[in-house]
């Protein structure tokens, strides 16, 4: 028996994975396709996520194959300017998600985890101490826990029985990989004109490098009955030439999608010893960019929990605090979204709103809040308290012996301390304890998860003790 059986090799799968090697947990990543379709629906990463590589020392791998942006536009195509965020990472990063899922399956892969391709689940069933899950060739595979990563069609889901409430589509947008040959001058000026009437309309060239190859993005003529279908390239021209006049030369195509603004949420994201994140628990429209991000960040407050879980020291009600966290940043994610596709709409009315917010925009403050939201660099949780910093991420800051994220590559806990009278005994297998007088701290201590948000501030020893055991266990 493995200890997980995580479903679905996309970029949510991987990074619990790789969360869960991290703490030395058995896992196993079953992934229904043969290999990689080479399409990529998400193409960056947002700031939180950003930092998130940062945190496990993944970062240089990804800056290295992508490109920093600070333009504006994430935020229902408003093109403000781009604010100053509370992070050292105030960008996004171009990155195709074909890269980002090769990176993150390196990683996996370097610290142990077992890719399964070809592995498509039929079934499961869970009792006291386990899972089975069934596969499409027979293969019967048992684990302590299994974790449904497999998209918005989850099977996972399905066979569990987890409502998915929500809203269907109501309009529908084809995109696709194909080659142009208008004049890219022609291209350009032509996307310009036709994306100030119609914002989801779109021909960005040299899709992941590749020369002449361009991805489109125009509205599909209505919400197609059978959305497994993949459109035509003949569609596509039909589309192309409503709204442009005129069909660029279309030829070649690759992969061709199309994609609604449904919005849902799975009722739970743990059945017993079944859990579910990434689209598996959540779906969206595209807008801002934030499904491949959302995903990530679910493994990530996932990862820790359920490790600590199969490792044995995890308190009460820690693996279910993810479907309490998790499930309240996702609500959150669906109606920033739904604004988004409001104010996309060529409707006169939404059309007057999406004015207005562009005015309130220029003020910094405004900019801010809605790129914080957009960017996951304001999530906080709910960890009880009132001080402000509680249930925040912790920012990354300069320390005596290097950089704060520097000190949380192996997913442990962290008592940051300016006093030097604090103590992590009987937690030292958990949690790690540095002590810099000279760091710049908003309190005189703070204590880190795993995942790097503030579960206490404060100076007192006998403070600390509940914190501790609430997030990190019983002592030794």
């Amino acid at each position: 028996m493995m200890d997980v059986i995580v479903v679905g090799g996309g970029p949510t799968g991987l990074m619990l994975a790789g969360e869960l090697r991290l703490q030395g947990v058995r896992v196993a990543v079953l992934e229904k396709e043969g290999e990689p379709d080479g399409f990529s629906r998400a193409r960056g990463l947002h700031a939180r996520s950003i930092e998130i590589m940062d945190q496990r020392g993944l970062l240089d791998r990804f800056l290295a194959l992508g490109e920093k942006f600070t333009v504006g536009g994430f935020f229902g195509g408003i093109s403000a300017s781009w604010p100053d965020l509370d992070t050292s990472h105030s960008y996004v990063l171009a990155v195709p998600q074909t890269v980002t899922e090769r990176l993150l399956a390196e990683r996996a892969t370097e610290l142990g985890a077992e890719i399964r391709r070809g592995s498509e689940l039929v079934g499961l069933s869970q009792d006291g101490s386990g899972v089975t899950a069934e596969l499409a060739d027979g293969t019967r595979l048992r684990s302590r826990y299994l974790v449904g990563c497999d998209g918005g069609r989850s099977v996972v889901r399905g066979l569990l029985g987890v409502g998915f409430p929500g809203e269907p589509s109501k309009v529908e947008t084809l995109l696709g990989e194909m080659r142009l040959t208008e004049d890219p001058a022609t291209i350009a000026a032509v996307v310009a004109e036709v994306r100030g009437r119609q914002a989801r309309f779109g021909a960005d060239p040299n899709v992941d490098g590749k020369a002449g190859l361009y991805r489109v993005v125009v509205p599909a003529e209505g919400v197609s009955e059978d959305r497994t279908a993949a459109p035509t390239l003949d569609e596509f021209r039909r589309q192309l030439r409503a709204y442009a006049g005129t069909d660029f030369g279309a030829h070649s195509p690759g992969r061709l999608s199309r994609f609604g603004d449904a919005t849902r949420l799975a009722e739970h994201y743990r059945v017993d010893r079944v859990l579910l994140a990434g689209d598996a628990a959540h779906i969206h429209p595209p807008t801002g960019g934030q499904g491949l991000n959302l995903g990530v960040q679910d493994a990530f407050n996932l990862g820790w929990k359920l490790a600590a879980q199969v490792n044995g020291w995890a308190p009460e009600g820690l693996l279910d605090s993810y479907h309490c966290e998790r499930h309240a940043v996702a609500a959150d994610v669906l109606d920033n979204t739904r604004a988004q596709m409001h104010l996309l709409s060529p409707e006169p009315g939404p059309r007057a709103v999406r004015r207005l917010l562009a005015e309130l925009m220029e003020f910094p403050a405004v900019n801010r809040h809605v790129m914080g939201r957009v960017t996951a660099i304001d999530v906080r949780y709910d960890v009880g308290g009132d001080d402000e910093l509680l249930g925040r991420r912790m920012r990354d800051v300069e320390l005596g012996r290097g950089r704060l994220y520097e000190l949380t590559r192996e997913g442990r806990g962290l008592l940051l301390d300016r006093t030097g009278r604090l103590s992590v005994t009987g937690w030292s297998d958990r949690v790690d304890h540095v002590v810099d007088t000279g760091v710049q701290l908003d309190a005189p201590a703070v204590l880190l998860r795993p995942d790097g948000h503030v579960a206490w501030a404060g100076e007192r020893q006998d403070d600390l003790l509940g914190p501790l055991t609430r997030w990190f266990g019983v002592p030794n």
